[in-house]
């Protein structure tokens, strides 16, 4: 199981959340979610700056593309584009970094 953590950046910063954001970001990655993507579990915390989500996917090899950021963020992305309550309230998501996971 690979445990992703992502924040979406709020608009406008110091908005009060509204009661119902987390339950509504965990139902648009469940209704987003693809075989591809392996979700298993959400979980989303909204702050005044951000809302937080921790995703858990199903492992895969580790020379499979893309990875579970890579599968994260595009999960995430596809619910910014269609979720009103996502895309109003918060900034799209950044890139991942890249990252290098070769052996030295």
């Amino acid at each position: 199981m690979d445990i992703v953590h992502a924040s979406l950046k709020r608009r406008q910063p110091g908005a009060t959340a509204e009661a119902s954001e987390a339950a509504e970001a965990v139902d648009a990655l469940w209704a987003h979610a693809e075989p591809a993507d392996g979700l298993q579990h959400a979980s989303a915390q909204p702050a005044s700056d951000r809302i937080d989500l921790l995703l858990y996917l199903l492992s895969r090899d580790p020379s499979d593309r893309p990875d579970a950021v890579g599968r994260a963020h595009s999960l995430i992305s596809r619910c910014h584009r269609t979720s009103p309550l996502l895309h109003r309230s918060y900034l799209p998501p950044e890139p991942p970094e890249a990252t290098d996971h070769t052996a030295r």
